[in-house]
């Protein structure tokens, strides 16, 4: 397994997406991909001047592949998005990661198909061919399902490095994992009629946290003030997501105009009950959840050693 801490490409691998309007403290906060209805809380919150009210000046940077938590956790950003699973992986490495937030609050991933494929059960995966994006627990996670509704993971066929859910699906691959949020909306609306099985239906532990917001332990510890004024914009931005997905969205659109505009303002219509659902308040991060999945990683050998997984994230820097 590869280390987290890869120094070399990372300065190459940064590339400004969104600049600070105004003088303040500066800090950084790097995506987790390309930028998407995920993180229209940052452009709101950087767009209606909630940075600037905190005293902040932020710029969103969006890095390559896979290589944020790296450049977290090596100062050369303050803040970033990333996953729960990442978090848990890197305290498990020795790299004390924190999570400060939920994105969203339940896991809106699940496996897609065309309805033609005739896969509408996990069973179903046996002898069909799976789109990966190549996750490091991916195919375990796929694996442990199929064990446990009786079917047969050596009979998938494994197709590696599938990105793009529309010039794929039922040509390269017969069923791929996809955030619903972003292709599963579009699909719909395009009248593509899809069997979707969504993840957090399959097993309460797979209803883990993907995004969340992150830091490094020793920055929270130093700049706690700077923390809570970062995440209070932030909070605010997906606050006003949530009321105003249409505007949300333009703003999205307006810092990022290659986007799909369609495909934006569905994906902001369908986030907007997503963001917090039945959470108390936007970006909370249940100790079950954390415990669960934490659990299930060391159980199946995915993590080298446990972690303490309440040093792994915390809510005290949101408004309840």
């Amino acid at each position: 397994m590869k280390k987290l801490i890869m120094i070399g490409i990372i300065a190459l691998a940064l590339a400004a997406c969104g600049k600070p309007k105004t003088a303040g403290e500066e800090i950084k906060v790097t995506l987790d991909w390309t930028p998407n209805t995920n993180h229209a809380g940052l452009y709101v919150a950087q767009e209606l001047g909630y940075f600037e009210d905190e005293g902040i000046a932020v710029e969103i940077l969006q890095p390559g592949q896979g290589v944020t938590d790296q450049i977290v956790a090596t100062g050369k950003s303050e803040f970033g998005i990333s996953y729960q699973e990442n978090v848990i992986r890197a305290r498990s490495e020795g790299i004390p990661l924190i999570s400060l937030a939920a994105v969203i609050q339940h896991n809106t991933s699940g496996f897609a198909s065309l309805k033609e494929a005739g896969i509408s059960t996990v069973k179903d995966f046996a002898g069909k061919r799976y789109g990966s994006w190549d996750s490091p627990s991916e195919m375990a996670i796929l694996k442990y399902l199929m064990g446990t509704a009786g079917a047969d993971f050596s009979k998938v066929k494994v197709i590696s490095g599938v990105y793009d859910f529309f010039s794929t699906i039922g040509k390269d691959a017969d069923f791929e994992w996809i955030f619903y949020g972003w292709d599963g909306v579009l699909a719909e609306s395009r009248g593509i009629e899809l069997n979707y099985i969504p993840l957090r239906d399959l097993h309460p532990v797979f209803d883990y946290y993907t995004p969340v917001v992150i830091s490094s332990e020793q920055y929270v510890k130093d700049n706690p003030e700077i923390t809570h004024k970062f995440l209070s914009a932030v909070q605010k931005g997906y606050d006003y997501c949530i009321k105003e997905p249409g505007k949300a969205a333009d703003i999205l659109l307006k810092h990022v105009p290659e986007l799909n505009p369609e495909q934006v303002k569905l994906s902001m219509q369908y986030l907007a009950n997503e963001y917090q659902s039945d959470a108390p308040y936007w970006g909370y991060q249940s100790n079950d959840v954390w415990f669960g999945f934490a659990n299930w990683l060391k159980d199946e050998n995915l993590i080298p050693q446990a972690i303490d997984v309440e040093s792994a994230f915390t809510n005290q820097f949101l408004q309840p």
